[in-house]
């Protein structure tokens, strides 16, 4: 589900890299965190004559449940506020922040533990696949609840080593029952919700 909680025009550099890329997320880390979320990837790139700034958040990976649009919104401004602070990056620039989505990669152990009750597909080093339900994540393996014949379950644990990729199935069942509009976000999340930000002239969309 995509959808936009703000947007302000800035300014920015007149390039990127990872020295610039790194500065910002240095920059930004301490304020996400300060709003109680996980900044998951900063991006800086060209379109035009402006930079484009886009800023991933998620809830910390002890959090269940999705991250919601009023969060986004209400982050944005403090992250836009750091980046007008930021000597590293002048000139005109538009920030976007968003959410991972439920089709972001799981690759990381956060992913998995944000993933927690959610029914994942992955595919092994082995070549093989398994689908069930995240109950638990270890230090070094998720633990899935394995659906099996007539209506049985059991617990499989996968090492987190031999997981090539992974991904949230979504559920049609879990979408009606939380009565979204776009059963691609099945979890009532600011899943890819675009928001444009910045500083200089604003220019705020709702």
């Amino acid at each position: 589900m995509a959808g936009q909680a703000g947007g302000q025009a800035g300014r920015a550099t007149g390039g990127g890299g990872d020295a610039l890329r790194e500065s910002v997320r240095q920059a930004l880390d301490p304020v996400v965190a300060a709003a109680g979320l996980y900044l998951e990837d900063v991006t800086v790139s060209r379109a035009g004559s402006r930079s484009v700034v886009r800023v991933v958040l998620d809830l910390p990976e002890d959090a269940q449940g999705a991250l919601d649009l009023d969060r986004v919104a209400e982050a944005t401004r403090p992250v836009s506020q750091a980046l007008d602070e930021l000597d590293a990056l002048p000139g005109a620039y538009t920030l976007e922040v968003s959410t991972p989505g439920t089709d972001r990669p799981l690759t990381e152990r956060r992913h998995f533990r944000r993933a927690r009750s959610r029914l994942v597909r992955l595919v092994l080093a082995d070549g093989g696949t398994v689908q069930g339900r995240v109950t638990a994540v270890d230090d070094d393996a998720v633990r899935l609840e394995v659906a099996g014949p007539r209506g049985t379950t059991s617990e499989r644990v996968v090492p987190l080593a031999d997981v090539v990729r992974g991904h949230v199935e979504v559920e049609l069942k879990r979408a009606l029952e939380a009565d979204l509009p776009d059963l691609d976000d099945a979890d009532g999340s600011a899943d890819a919700d675009d928001t444009t930000a910045g500083r200089g002239p604003h220019d705020e969309e709702a």
